[in-house]
């Protein structure tokens, strides 16, 4: 308890005791008798209110649980701790900065669990799986989005489904909800209309050119996505739609600095921020419009399960808000095509690298599908080794890889208090809770040693699937827990189906990269540098 109120203290101790001299100095100077006498009682009264605050938080504290060990720079505010993760995140490298924090900081004989005072806040790190089973499921309704996060994302996201609690999360749940159900995600008909564009551009202008294919996957999934969802594709692939993209990405860019740099995101320029959210609101009026002009009877004929029922009436249905009908539109946008996308991406970006895995895809392709006909729904779900490999370029490559949630109330977590690490954390009401399923799915702790059955844990390896199951919660690249991702069998679908259409067209993929291209984590996990490749087509393939 002690080094943790200190933590707390010894900043306004630092600073008040210097201007108290201050004061002193100038009262025999400038400054008359009493006004210094009341500068330096307005400053002691300062003081104990610090002190008095501490002193309150650590008991309080103390009453629920233990404290983990925690993360220190020694730089007043620890405003150091700050300037390093930004510092990573800004070069790809955020995930080397929680690896460090864990390594210096946690518990050796249980690092997953570090805890920082920082500009007077406490914050939480973990990539514990009892922790994080704790916040997305057992303890559910201790922890949430709350309110300071809907502040830092209001501008981006609004009072969508990622950024509220309770009613209005369950509302935001319970328009989509229609969307994902298996009737219309097993319906492969509008991820083919976009891949007769695509498969052709992969092949890019000559025999053998290197393609940025994770910007093709970008539009792809942007067109099916507005497809799907929304009732009418932008066809980016076609029209080469690039001024949404990178608006998109910049307004991606800056919101996890904003989200990173907490008490002191004010710090952040914006300027780009707000220019770049024009664009994204400018490209959602075109579909606020075509909700607010569908007319009532249409929406009293139509049911959730009729054809041509889409989010979009599903909207007009639920309101006649433009605010409203924006935040849900651009939160389907940014689930719809940018974690499907970066899956993709890391996918053909380890295929290229592994030409043996290509071969036993297609060889499962041939004998469940052939190169002249395509997949249905039951194909793909009966394609094992197809399952294998993308469970293991989302083992590698989770969607989200860090993630926060807010305590709603005092409460605690299960672990990484104690001396051994394993005894439960006392939490204090507005702590906010990192935590991050990109560190936890490569701890070495929670795999098998290396075999010949169980490749090295950082190898791509999709065989390691024919003889392992992951122990629970350390494998969650859709989350976990009631607020577990909705459209997850929509995106395996996608990526599924696309991946069979793309190897039927294609025998063969060549890595046009010298150097991996590092993680990108602003929200997703992306190819920070892109990804290049080059498509060999199979010359025994029958036109489809």
């Amino acid at each position: 308890m002690l080094l943790n109120f200190i933590d707390r203290v010894w900043t306004p101790t630092l600073l008040c005791t210097v201007l108290a001299f201050a004061i002193v100095a100038a009262s025999r100077t400038v400054v008359p008798l009493p006004v210094s006498y009341g500068l330096l009682a307005a400053n002691a009264l300062y003081y104990i209110s610090v002190v008095v605050s501490a002193l309150n938080f650590e008991r309080r504290i103390d009453a629920l649980g233990k404290h983990a060990p925690s993360k220190r720079t020694w730089t007043p505010y620890n405003l150091l701790l700050l300037y390093n993760a930004v510092w990573y995140v800004v070069r790809h490298r955020n995930h080397e900065w929680w690896w460090d924090i864990f390594k210096s900081s946690g518990n050796p004989k249980r690092p997953w669990t570090v805890e920082a005072i920082t500009a007077g806040q406490r914050i939480v790190f973990t990539a514990d799986e009892d922790n994080i089973k704790a916040i997305l499921a057992t303890q559910f309704g201790d922890y949430g989005k709350g309110p300071q996060f809907r502040k830092e994302w209001k501008d981006f996201l609004g009072l969508s489904i990622f950024t509220t609690d309770g009613d209005l999360w369950h509302n935001s749940r319970t328009l989509l909800r229609p969307q994902f159900i298996k009737d219309r995600v097993s319906d492969l008909h509008t991820f083919e209309s976009h891949l007769q564009v695509l498969l052709p551009l992969l092949a890019g202008t000559h025999a053998g050119a290197t393609v940025r294919v994770d910007d093709l996957f970008h539009r792809f999934t942007l067109d099916a996505a507005t497809d799907f969802l929304l009732g009418k594709s932008v066809d980016s692939l076609e029209n080469g739609e690039v001024e949404f993209a990178q608006a998109f990405a910049e307004v991606q860019r800056v919101q996890s600095l904003i989200a990173r740099l907490g008490p002191v995101n004010e710090l952040v320029p914006r300027k780009s921020f707000y220019r770049s959210l024009k664009v994204l609101n400018k490209f959602v009026e075109t579909y606020i419009d075509r909700a607010l002009q569908l007319p009532p009877e249409e929406l009293d004929k139509l049911t959730k399960s009729d054809e041509g029922y889409t989010f979009l009436h599903a909207l007009a249905g639920y309101t006649r808000d433009r605010e409203v009908l924006r935040d849900q539109l651009v939160a389907v946008l940014l689930a719809g095509r940018d974690t499907t996308a970066v899956t993709l991406s890391w996918l053909f970006y380890e295929l290229s690298r592994h030409p043996s895995v290509v071969q036993k895809l297609r060889e499962e392709i041939i004998k469940h599908v052939g190169l002249d006909r395509y997949p249905t729904y039951a194909d793909i779900k009966n394609m094992r080794y197809l399952t294998h490999t993308l469970n293991e370029t989302l083992r590698l490559y989770p969607v989200v890889p860090y993630n926060v949630r807010v305590a709603l109330r005092d409460t605690t977590l299960p672990r990484g208090g104690g001396p051994n690490g394993d005894e439960p954390l006392g939490i204090l009401k507005d702590t906010p809770i990192g935590y991050s399923t990109l560190i936890m799915q490569r701890r070495p702790d929670i795999y098998p040693p290396t075999s010949s059955e169980f490749p090295d844990y950082l190898e791509f390896a999709p065989e390691r699937w024919d003889h392992w199951t992951p122990k629970s919660w350390t494998y969650i690249p859709f989350n976990g827990g009631p607020r577990i991702c909705i459209g997850q069998q929509f995106a395996l679908t996608e990526l599924a189906y696309t991946a069979v259409r793309i190897l039927q067209t294609y025998e063969r993929i060549e890595c046009r990269m010298d150097d991996f291209p590092m993680l990108k984590t602003d929200i997703v996990l992306a190819p920070a540098h892109g990804v290049r490749v080059a498509f060999f087509k199979n010359e025994k393939n029958i036109a489809m």
